[in-house]
């Protein structure tokens, strides 16, 4: 028994092992591949910096030397990517401020969006997805199924300006860009509700879809059988047996979902006004700032890898059928 442990530890930490590896090696390709996209985009980054004046060659020559633009490309990415993992994103060109400071300025508010849509989109898709599931075939599961379909359809950014022109334009009852009144520090409730609901949307859609499916096929198990032949009512048996097991594949879901929130607040953010990560990042790209391009990506990237990591140690710690299978692969590496 003892040794059947420790092989089913080795097995889950070889496993684990890949997984992070793997994390690694595709955090060093988006590195790299971003790098040499902005370094061949069109444009002159110093001619952005000065803005509409002459640069003199003394002017070029000392901005050059500055942001060590004057360094061979190859030398300037081993640079880099050292500097990246030893946790130095580099200096905005445009402010002179560490790129990890005006970061650390914005993603605060960037996670007062992601975090609240990530639970209410699932805690609404698992409850969606359940009842649909129960009265399919009926006129609520077409009802919840075809609401679900066109929504998940619905561009993020279009149904953010919808909402704007209905709740702000033409009913006034809520603010359209922002996160406080002019003037006051901190986030304000009214001016949340509208990025947060086009946040939540589309993903509590789709997560709704997901859980609809495993909802109809946990009811089909055997074990359902067996729980209704002990007396239990539909209701005890859906909520207490069903439910549990139908929630297994959501495992995965929900860590591409909080996934899909981190990356689509980028246009949510555009939409709204909303100082965070998203809005950083545009006006990045509208300054040709590649530092701090290069830096929204990085983090945005390790936050994605980091939840996805947790995602598949988790699915690996709950699912007893990938638990065999590292458990054969273990056994064959022996």
């Amino acid at each position: 028994m003892a040794g059947s442990g420790r092989a089913r530890m080795k097995g889950m930490l070889i496993h684990f092992g890949r997984i992070i590896f793997s994390a690694f090696v595709l955090l060093i390709a988006v590195i790299t591949i971003l790098f040499l996209l902005l370094e061949i985009a069109p444009g002159d980054p110093i001619q952005t910096l000065v803005g509409d004046v002459p640069v003199s060659e003394a002017l070029r020559a000392q901005i050059n030397a500055t942001f060590g633009l004057d360094k061979p490309f190859w030398e300037r990415y081993l640079i880099y990517v050292g500097n990246v993992l030893t946790g130095n994103l580099g200096v905005s060109f445009g402010t002179q401020v560490p790129v990890i400071d005006l970061i650390g300025q914005r993603i605060g508010n960037t996670l007062a969006l992601a975090v609240p849509s990530f639970i209410l989109s699932t805690i609404g898709a698992v409850l969606i997805g359940a009842i649909a599931a129960k009265t399919r075939r009926r006129w609520l599961d077409s009802l919840l199924s075809g609401s679900s379909v066109a929504l998940f359809s619905l561009p993020n950014f279009w149904l953010g300006l919808m909402l704007i022109i209905v709740f702000s334009v033409e009913l006034g009852w809520l603010p359209t860009q922002g996160k406080a009144p002019y003037g006051q520090e901190g986030i304000a409730l009214q001016y949340m509700i509208l990025p947060l609901v086009t946040m939540a949307t589309a993903e509590l859609a789709f997560k709704a879809r997901i859980m609809r499916s495993s909802m109809i096929e946990s009811l089909g198990q055997d074990f359902m059988d067996t729980a209704r032949s002990k007396g239990l009512s539909e209701r005890t048996a859906l909520w207490r047996h069903a439910l549990p097991n139908a929630l297994l594949p959501m495992v995965t879901v929900v860590g591409l979902s909080l996934s899909h929130i981190l990356a689509g607040s980028v246009l949510v953010e555009r939409v709204f006004g909303w100082p965070g990560m998203g809005l950083l990042f545009i006006g990045a790209i509208e300054r040709q700032d590649t530092m701090l391009v290069l830096g929204v990506v990085i983090i945005l990237t390790v936050t994605i890898l980091v939840i996805n990591v947790i995602t598949d140690i988790v699915y690996g710690l709950v699912d007893p059928r990938l638990r065999s299978r590292v458990m054969r692969s273990a056994r064959s590496a022996a």
